[in-house]
């Protein structure tokens, strides 16, 4: 029975894969909801509690560096977790970065501001940023690579939607609790509180993914002597043009949301820009994270149907379009149109290729380096956009709003040239094989004859 196990497996999946997906899935709305937690303090409090010496302009552009230090530090992170979930497992690196990012977020809670402790308190956000960032190059690949060696072959990209959907989840908490905070608490504590409250999330993603079996696909690796000594070196030796690829795809997503979100949200909070609220953006962006946990899965499941480029190719293609009225819609200073903005920014242009994402870089890469290989390509990319806000700030200040729009469609043509020369990991072709394998493997086996 040992030789049809693998087969059977993928073609219906481990017993496990939906608490998998889900466990993954936990751990990724944790992370980010440390993760981007950041970035929302840095558009709305970091510039004055660390930086209060500077004009509100460097003041921002210093925190949008703090911000994008952190993204720096992710491809490192991505190397080693690629490394070692390629050498020892994927389950020991899940636990490890969440753990790694808990301490790091609540350090953040703690910290002195400028005003007790002078410029150590800037230089202690970056150290504990840096930390974070490695935490969370560590989480993705791990992550998505549990969830798709789990998952049944025809359903990989709604499995792997699951576990991405647990990102607008971290995103929707992170900016709940500065919503509530900012109402609640004086300025003091309402940056604080959300990052301490952190601690107990960490506590209950750590004991679900403590209960998450290892991937059955490394596993089998593991036992067949395959395993590669170095898979880093090994992916970028023999793959190095899906690393390339999967970069400029990734690009498009993660550089966008830096725009239309990170650096939206700061534009609409500056005194020269249109008169808006936080509490109107912050809503307007929860109720985009919760669209956006729908919206990732339904685009994750479309990938299944039609394949993983035409999706891309459609998200692509309307970040694109979108750059210019994406900033004529929130210079309304309408509460409504405001809204409007943020949810197509968010659960159409992000989500349809975060969505797809999961499954799409898995199926570019051999089992044996494919942690290396997506985590290096996916990690890589956040340097850029962990710098967007801040190369969106210096173009709003040199030429207004158009500048951070035209870089925004140029992100979304990136990604349009990535997709079309990257080839279709889940075509039609595919799709009948794999409905031909689950078939096969639920007829019943004949009996060995004698």
């Amino acid at each position: 029975m040992a030789e049809f196990k693998a087969p059977q497996q993928a073609a219906q999946g481990s017993p496990e894969r939906l608490r998998v997906a889900v466990g993954c899935g936990v751990g990724a709305t944790i992370e980010t909801y440390d993760f981007i937690g950041f970035g929302t303090a840095a558009a709305l409090y970091f510039g004055d509690v660390f930086f209060p010496d500077s004009d509100p302009l460097s003041a921002t552009l210093l925190s949008f560096a703090t911000l994008g230090i952190g993204f720096a530090a992710r491809p490192l992170g991505g190397i080693v977790a690629g490394h070692l979930g390629d050498r020892i497992g994927r389950k020991p690196v899940l636990v490890g970065s969440l753990l790694l990012m808990g301490i790091a977020t609540v350090l953040i809670g703690c910290l002195p501001t400028y005003q007790m402790v002078g410029i150590w308190a800037p230089i202690l956000l970056v150290v504990v940023r840096v930390i974070q960032g490695l935490a969370f190059g560590a989480e993705w690949g791990g992550a998505i690579l549990m969830t798709f060696e789990h998952a049944p072959r025809q359903r990989r990209g709604l499995y792997t939607g699951i576990t991405q959907a647990g990102f607008p989840v971290g995103l929707l908490l992170a900016n709940l609790a500065f919503l509530l905070s900012r109402h609640t608490l004086d300025d003091n504590w309402a940056w604080r509180v959300p990052f301490l409250f952190s601690a107990v999330l960490i506590a209950v993603g750590i004991f679900i993914r403590l209960k998450i079996d290892e991937s059955p696909q490394f596993e089998e690796l593991k036992e067949s002597g395959e395993l590669v000594k170095n898979p880093l070196l090994e992916v970028i030796r023999e793959d190095w043009r899906n690393v390339l690829r999967a970069f400029c795809l990734r690009i498009t997503e993660t550089a966008g949301y830096a725009v239309s979100v990170t650096f939206v949200l700061s534009y609409l909070d500056d005194d020269e820009a249109p008169d808006v609220s936080g509490t109107t953006s912050l809503t307007a962006l929860v109720t985009a994270a919760a669209l956006g946990i729908a919206a990732t899965t339904l685009w994750a499941r479309l990938s299944d149907r039609v394949g993983r480029r035409p999706v891309y190719l459609f998200g692509c293609a309307v970040s694109v379009v979108w750059g210019i009225p994406l900033f004529l819609l929130v210079n309304t200073e309408a509460a409504a149109l405001i809204l409007i903005a943020f949810v197509i920014s968010y659960a159409v242009c992000q989500n349809s290729l975060a969505g797809v994402q999961g499954a799409w870089f898995c199926e570019l890469f051999a089992t044996k380096t494919r942690t290396a290989g997506t985590s290096l390509a996916y990690q890589l990319s956040a340097v850029v956009s962990g710098f967007t806000p801040l190369i969106a700030t210096a173009l709003y200040s040199a030429t207004g709003w158009i500048g951070p729009a035209v870089l925004f469609s140029c992100y979304g043509v990136l990604g349009l040239v990535a997709t079309l020369l990257t080839r279709e990991t889940w075509g039609e072709h595919e799709r009948r094989e794999a409905g031909r394998a689950v078939t096969a493997s639920a007829e019943p086996a004949l009996p060995a004859s004698h």
